[in-house]
């Protein structure tokens, strides 16, 4: 029985490596990525600098819509995945509860 969950395991982890391997080969493109976070930079630069006393309430919510939208994209630019703390320590109890 141990020796299936021992296997289990280690064709899990390859599958995994084998994943993590496509991923650093091709890499996402960077460029591509700059130059739609300098075009939003500039953009939130721009809306800071307008005289938004003359907007009337719709053109506020405009704008607010907008920059919640460069927000939710600018955020997904970034392609790291996050542990907490608390998912790594049920990780490592699993583990330790499977290998035993």
């Amino acid at each position: 029985m141990k020796n299936k969950i021992r296997l289990s395991f280690l064709s899990l982890a390859m599958l995994i490596g084998s994943f993590a391997n496509a991923a650093m080969i091709n890499p996402p493109d960077k460029s591509k990525d700059a130059a739609v976070y300098a075009h939003i930079i500039s953009r939130v630069n721009e809306i800071q600098n307008m005289d938004k006393t003359s907007l009337n309430e719709n053109d506020k919510a405009e704008l607010r819509k907008e920059l919640k939208l460069m927000k939710k994209q600018a955020g997904g630019l970034d392609k790291r995945v996050y542990l907490s703390v608390g998912a790594v320590i049920i990780i490592i109890l699993v583990l330790i509860l499977l290998l035993r």
